[in-house]
């Protein structure tokens, strides 16, 4: 499996805090935004930089800064909207989009209902949504973007399942996954095992 587990001690230490139960929704939503947070600040590391004359209250120099257009954060709804703010808060500049979808229940294939994406024009995208349990919807996602020119995307996971890695291994060799976690398995039901339950549920407090 190609995947880039994050396991800095403060991401880990994090998420079991949001894996156990009695974790309310909102230490689970400031804990998931920081979470983002870290991850965000290794996944952006190849970002590009150019060049940028200056000049500071002693000199002039030459510094860096990120060249191209900003990123583009696209939330899977509903619970990857958990994790926009913490990407936003490394890079307030970035723009969002959003991507809906939700599965068929006679095929169990993932169906857009909703698709709302920033100027895409030598944009690099970063997919996030909490859970990769089977994949279905995060390879869907994916698809979408390239079916719009979108060639640089990446997908960012908090808690992973092996079958969901497998799958955009599979169907997306070429894009990059970053998780916290890759967990055991899924249990009879699509759930991570162990996971942390229903990630949409926890963060919005909903059953």
């Amino acid at each position: 499996m190609e995947v880039q587990v994050m396991d800095h001690p403060l991401i880990q230490h994090k998420v079991t805090l949001m894996r156990m139960k009695e974790t309310g929704s909102k230490d689970f939503r400031e804990l998931l935004e920081e979470i983002t947070m870290l991850m965000g600040y290794e996944i952006t590391r190849d970002l590009t930089l150019e060049d940028v004359a200056i000049e500071t209250p002693i000199t002039k120099m030459t510094g860096k800064q990120i060249s191209g257009k900003k990123l583009g954060i696209v939330p899977v709804l509903r619970a990857g909207l958990g994790m926009v703010q913490g990407m936003l808060n490394l890079i307030p500049t970035a723009k969002v989009g959003h991507i809906g979808l939700y599965r068929d229940p006679q095929t169990l294939e993932p169906v857009e209902y909703y698709c709302k994406l920033p100027d895409v024009e030598g944009r690099d995208f970063i997919i996030v949504d909490p859970m990769l349990a089977t994949g279905g919807s995060a390879s869907a996602a994916i698809t979408l973007l390239k079916e719009r020119g979108i060639q640089h995307i990446k997908l960012m996971c908090l808690v992973a399942a092996p079958t969901g890695v497998e799958k955009i291994n599979a169907d997306h060799p070429d894009v990059k996954i970053f998780v916290a976690a890759l967990d055991e398995k899924l249990n009879e039901h699509g759930y991570i095992v162990p996971g942390l339950g229903d990630a949409g549920d926890r963060i919005f407090g909903t059953k």
